[in-house]
């Protein structure tokens, strides 16, 4: 069952929320959540609230797991445009359009068709002796390795001072 969420007059240029949306199309809700949380573009907030919504209203309206839900389509388009007015030159006035977005996200449930695995039950003498080996394992201590230090060699006849340091 899809289900829908709208965000209309986004005050945020749709070529600007269209990167974010570009990110995050055809992903998990899981996934896309931790990628909006971590996207540092202004778009990123109002797309990841607007998908909390989706994903609130899928669990309450059609009993969904949030676990299976991805998204399956997200559309930005175009919103009306605000006009204003900025003073020029010689008394002209150049206009300047602030744009606005309506984004939609529609939510879908993933089928999984995977098998289950069965598990192999061993017998409990088996992982009895497997436990047993294991503590005597660790119980044996490692036996440490000797260090053996020799004193530098001294020539007869010629006395070599260049750096001569005990070692410990």
């Amino acid at each position: 069952m899809p289900v829908t969420a709208k965000l209309n007059y986004l005050r945020i240029a749709p070529r600007k929320v269209r990167l974010v949306a570009d990110l995050v199309r055809g992903k998990s809700v899981k996934e896309v959540q931790s990628i909006l949380n971590f996207t540092v573009k202004k778009s990123a907030t109002p797309l990841l609230k607007l998908l909390n919504q989706a994903v609130a209203s899928a669990i309450n309206n059609f009993q969904l797991n949030p676990d299976n839900l991805y998204i399956s389509k997200i559309t930005v388009d175009e919103g009306p445009k605000y006009k204003r007015w900025r003073p020029r030159a010689r008394g002209q006035t150049y206009e300047i359009q602030k744009k606005t977005s309506h984004i939609t996200i529609i939510l879908d449930e993933k089928v999984k068709t995977k098998k289950k695995v069965k598990k192999i039950k061993r017998p409990k003498e088996t992982m009895f002796e497997e436990a047993k080996e294991k503590i005597t394992k660790l119980k044996t201590p490692k036996p440490k390795p000797k260090i053996e230090i020799t004193k530098p060699k001294i020539e007869k006849g010629v006395i070599k001072r260049i750096f001569r340091r005990k070692s410990f």
